[in-house]
């Protein structure tokens, strides 16, 4: 486990779970607030696990280079990014047209009467 991921598995919690998931979070969320495609979020987050390579490598000595470490972590914070750009989106959606559409649940929304 600790060779795909170039690090410890207490690092990977703290680093790419706990700091850049809150990133990857707010990033989000950020997009779906400013109406931004869904494949924005995706982009940023390549952008965000080399930042978490970084931080693991310089912050616990961990891999710089492994690229399954990268592709994991990347991972990670993308699925992160993308359920908190549907959940921001959904509520959005609803809040914003109230008369038009109701919540289906968290992550999404239907036109009222369907």
């Amino acid at each position: 486990m600790e060779e795909a991921l170039g690090t410890t598995f207490d690092v990977f919690i703290i680093i790419t779970i706990i700091v850049m998931g809150f990133t990857a979070y707010m990033t989000g969320q950020f997009m779906a607030n400013t109406w931004r495609p869904m494949w924005q979020p995706v982009v940023y987050c390549g952008l965000l696990g080399l930042a978490d390579r970084f931080l693991t490598f310089a912050l616990y000595e961990g891999d710089l280079l492994s690229l399954t470490g990268y592709l994991i972590d990347t991972g990670v914070l993308i699925t992160i990014a993308l359920v908190a750009f549907q959940f921001k989106r959904a509520k959005k959606m609803v809040s914003q047209y109230p008369w038009l559409y109701e919540a289906a649940g968290p992550f999404g929304w239907r036109k009222i009467g369907e």
